[in-house]
C-alpha cells in the first residue's frame, strides 16, 4: 500500500470518529432525556391467617383443654372476665350450647384483641370436630354464635388381610378406626367377627371426611367385599323407597329382621330411661330396657337368630335371665323370667321366634313382667327405637337399575389389590 493510500484511509477513520463523537455529544447533552417505560410488578398482599373467622395476628391467643372438674367460670375468670359477665355469657349461649355440657379434653381459646377499637374479646369452645361456639364479649355486648367448619369429603378405597383381628388390621394399615365398626355392622348378619380367621380379607370403597386437612372419620360406604373362610361376600349400598341398605351382587339383603317384640304383651309398664324411680328400691337409677306387663307364664321368644351366652340368676335384681348374642353388633337380654324353656343351655343356638322362657317376677319386681333390653356394640339402646332392617331383596322392577348401579363398583372392588402389612412379609 502506497503512502498516499494510507493517508486517505487514516483520514476516513478520523472523520468517522469525529462524526460519531459529535453525534454522541448532541444525543446525550443537547437533546432532552427520553422517558423509558418500565413495567413494575406489584407484590401480592398476603391474605391474613384466619382463626375462627378473624385475623389471627390481631389477637393475643390463649388456649387450652377442659380439665376434669373445670367449669366455664374457671376458664373465664383466669382471663380476667368478671362473674357478672360470665353469667351473661352462660345465659346468652344457652340457645346455642349449654356450657354445663363441656367435655373434658375439648379445646377452648380465649382471644384478646391487640386493638380494642376494632375487635372485642372472643371465647371459643370446640363442641366437637366440626362445630364450635364463639362468643364475642364486649363491655355491654355478648354475641354468641354456633359455627360449623367446612367438611371435605373424599372418595377412597382400601383393603386388608386379617392376621388376628379386624381392629388390628385396620390399625396396621393406618385406616380410620370407624371403618372396622362400619364393616362389622354391614356384615353383622353374615360374618361372626369374633370368629374371623387368619387369611380372611376385605376390600372397601368409602368416603373419608376431613376438616382443616385432618381426618375426622368416615362418611358413606359405597361398596365392600369380605372374604371369610374363602367365601367372598359383596355388599353394595342402594337406595330403595328413600332408604339406603346393603345388598349382595344378586340383590339379596345382607340383613335379617328382628321380631318387633319378644312376646304378646298387654301393655308397656315402663319405658327406657336414664333415670327412673325404681318401684321397689324407691331410688332413681337407669332403666335401660322396656318392661312388658304380662301374666306369669306368658311365653317369651327370641327376637332373632343367635347364641345363648348367659343363662342364670342376676344378683343385681334381674332374677332369672337370659342373654342372647345375635351377631357382632346386637345382644338382647330377657329378665325376671319365671323359668327357662325346656332343654335350653348356655352356648345353644336359637332361632328367631324360638321359645326361650316364661314371664315371671323373680328378682326385684313388683309384679309379673318381662324386662327386655337391647345392646348395640355393648351399649344399651331403646328397644322401641331398634331399627329392624328389611329382609326383602331388591324389587323386580328395580333390579335392572340396581345391576347397572353396582356394575362399576363391583369392577372397582375386583381390581383392588389385597394390602398386607409389611411386618407380615418379614
Amino acid at each position: 500500500m502506497t503512502f498516499k493510500r494510507k493517508t486517505i484511509y487514516i483520514s476516513i477513520i478520523l472523520f468517522i470518529t469525529i462524526i460519531a463523537g459529535i453525534a454522541s455529544y448532541i444525543y446525550y447533552t443537547l437533546l432532552p432525556p427520553q422517558e423509558v417505560a418500565v413495567a413494575i410488578k406489584e407484590a401480592p398482599i398476603p391474605k391474613p391467617e384466619l382463626l375462627y373467622g378473624v385475623p389471627r395476628d390481631s389477637f393475643v391467643i390463649n388456649q387450652g383443654t377442659v380439665r376434669n372438674g373445670q367449669f366455664l367460670s374457671d376458664i373465664l375468670l383466669a382471663q380476667g372476665v368478671d362473674l357478672i359477665t360470665i353469667d351473661k355469657v352462660f345465659r346468652r349461649a344457652q340457645p346455642h350450647f349449654d356450657f354445663r355440657r363441656m367435655r373434658v379434653g375439648n379445646k377452648y381459646v380465649f382471644m384478646s384483641p391487640k386493638d380494642s377499637t376494632r375487635y372485642r374479646n372472643r371465647f371459643v369452645y370446640e363442641i366437637d370436630k366440626i362445630n364450635y361456639l364463639t362468643v364475642e364479649i364486649g363491655t355491654d355486648t355478648i354475641i354468641p354464635a354456633r359455627v360449623a367448619k367446612t367438611v371435605t369429603r373424599i372418595d377412597k378405597q382400601a383393603s386388608g388381610q386379617i392376621q388376628s383381628s379386624m381392629w388390628k388390621t385396620i390399625q396396621e394399615n393406618n385406616l380410620p378406626p370407624m371403618l372396622a365398626v362400619s364393616l362389622s355392622e354391614i356384615y353383622a348378619w353374615t360374618v361372626d367377627f369374633f370368629g374371623i380367621e387368619k387369611g380372611d380379607f376385605f376390600k372397601v370403597i368409602y368416603q373419608e371426611d376431613f376438616v382443616e386437612n385432618e381426618s375426622i372419620g368416615i362418611g358413606n360406604i359405597h361398596a365392600a367385599l369380605f372374604s371369610h373362610k374363602k367365601r367372598a361376600m359383596y355388599a353394595f349400598a342402594f337406595e330403595e323407597d328413600s332408604t339406603w341398605n346393603f345388598f349382595d351382587e344378586k340383590g339379596q339383603s345382607l340383613r335379617k329382621a328382628f321380631l318387633k317384640a319378644p312376646l304378646q304383651f298387654a301393655r308397656i309398664s315402663s319405658h327406657f330411661s336414664h333415670s327412673r324411680l325404681h318401684p321397689i328400691l324407691k331410688i332413681r337409677r337407669p332403666h335401660h330396657g322396656i318392661d312388658y306387663a304380662a301374666p306369669t307364664g306368658t311365653p317369651v321368644h327370641s327376637i332373632g337368630d343367635g347364641h345363648v351366652i348367659t343363662k342364670g340368676w342376676d344378683p343385681k335384681g334381674g332374677g332369672n335371665y337370659l342373654k342372647i348374642k345375635h351377631n357382632s353388633v346386637y345382644t338382647t337380654v330377657y329378665m325376671h323370667l319365671s323359668g327357662f324353656a325346656k332343654g335350653l343351655t348356655t352356648g345353644q343356638h336359637v332361632q328367631q321366634g324360638q321359645l326361650i322362657g316364661y314371664v315371671g317376677k323373680t328378682g326385684l319386681a313388683s309384679g309379673p313382667h318381662l324386662d327386655f333390653r337391647v345392646f348395640q356394640n355393648n351399649k344399651p339402646i331403646d328397644p322401641l327405637k331398634l331399627e329392624s332392617p328389611p329382609v326383602d331383596p331388591i324389587k323386580s322392577d328395580k333390579m335392572d337399575e340396581y345391576l347397572k348401579w353396582i356394575s362399576p363398583l363391583k369392577n372397582q372392588l375386583d381390581t383392588i389389590s389385597i394390602k398386607t402389612h409389611r411386618k407380615l412379609l418379614q
